[in-house]
């Protein structure tokens, strides 16, 4: 565990975005969450070790994934190879039966990347170059702008800060659902228009509804939003409903994106046997790791659909985008305020510049934690 100042003093939440919860009036008229951060600001991370003294790391984790990782999984893959990623992966997924999805994958996934960066680091080399890259020298990145304030002056302010700054695509996340009504909708119009007031049409503009929605109430919005040319929605429904999204992606114009919920190659084939997505999304830290990621980006490349993973923690993302053709992951997501978090123990920390990033050239999956507070 690692301790030092919050690095975000003030809290996350300057708003907060909408909730599958929300459609039941208790929580949908709850304001953003207080999240300011005590201090000392606390993250634990995930650490393996060998024999020969070789270290992998990954973090940070949950309470929840951390206790998974102690009680569960560690007594499984003491003794093994640490270079046998493909039979570990096997023996933590057979062995967790009762969670092939959520926190149990998630940590399946965090002790799967710290052995990549583990095997980077005996290689002496950056994980993407053992994934067979890279492929690309730099990737386009887009600012996702979690927790941000709605505030029309406060939206147009934070567009064209982030448009100087060279990014060219940026993604908001709606604060209304079917719950909020005519008004919410309005609502929610008015932050793609104050967007794109702001920073015009030059800038890809992704909209995130973060599985809120309803397939009417998304036929609806979808109608009013297509004047704004927005890149895709992302998560209008449950993650589940499969087969709704494979109705909307089928009668709208706009492409939907979607599988950050999602997990393992079995989650992602459903979605890509059914068309249900047009851009795939899922996360490297939680659908099972880099050694579960690669057989999801050749399952979506087969399929002709673009993965931009959804990028809770940078460092993965990046080692898995680098690795495929342009075609195949065209972006990386960057989230603004929640990367400041994440990396609050970098010793050096991955800022995009001038809106791209490049292909990483540290060991490992590239992070040095540090060792005396930041």
């Amino acid at each position: 565990m690692l301790r030092g100042e919050p690095p975000v003093q003030k809290g996350f939440w300057e708003e907060r975005l909408v909730r599958p919860i929300d459609i039941y009036d208790r929580f949908r008229n709850e304001g953003p969450w207080n999240t300011g951060y005590e201090d000392p600001f606390e993250q634990t991370f995930l650490e393996i070790l060998t024999d020969e003294e070789e270290k992998g790391i990954f973090g940070s984790v949950s309470h929840e994934t951390a206790t998974m990782v102690e009680r569960n999984l560690k007594p499984l893959i003491l003794g093994e190879d640490p270079f046998a990623v493909e039979k570990i992966w096997d023996i933590m997924y057979r062995s967790q039966v009762h969670g092939r999805k959520g926190e149990t994958m998630m940590a399946i996934s965090a002790i799967d990347c710290a052995l990549w960066d583990l095997i980077g680091k005996a290689k002496r080399e950056p994980v993407v170059r053992l994934l067979g890259g890279p492929v690309q020298e730099k990737v386009p990145t887009y600012a996702s702008m979690l927790g941000f304030s709605l505030k029309p002056k406060d939206v147009a302010k934070r567009c064209q800060e982030y448009a100087d700054k060279g990014y060219s695509a940026m993604k908001w996340f709606f604060r209304h659902g079917p719950g909020s009504g005519l008004s919410g909708m309005q609502k929610n119009i008015e932050l793609v228009k104050t967007i794109r007031d702001a920073v015009g049409y030059d800038v890809d503009l992704m909209l995130d509804c973060w599985m809120s929605w309803s397939i009417p109430y998304t036929l609806k919005m979808a109608k009013r939003l297509e004047r704004f040319e927005p890149a895709w929605l992302e998560e209008p429904l449950m993650p589940d409903d499969i087969d709704g999204y494979a109705e909307l992606s089928k009668r709208l114009e706009i492409p939907i994106a979607g599988g950050e919920h999602e997990y393992t190659r079995w989650g992602a084939r459903e979605l890509l046997k059914r068309k249900a997505v047009d851009i795939l999304q899922m996360d490297v830290t939680w659908a099972g790791g880099i050694t579960e990621m690669r057989k999801i980006c050749a399952l979506a490349s087969s399929e002709g659909v673009s993965l931009i993973p959804h990028a809770g923690w940078t460092e993965p993302a990046q080692s898995i985008t680098f690795s495929q053709p342009k075609n195949d992951c065209p972006m990386i997501e960057y989230l603004v305020k929640w990367a400041a978090i994440q990396q609050a123990f970098n010793k050096e920390k991955l800022i995009p510049q001038a809106g791209l990033f490049y292909a990483p050239t540290k060991i490992g999956l590239g992070f040095e934690p540090q060792t005396e507070n930041p």
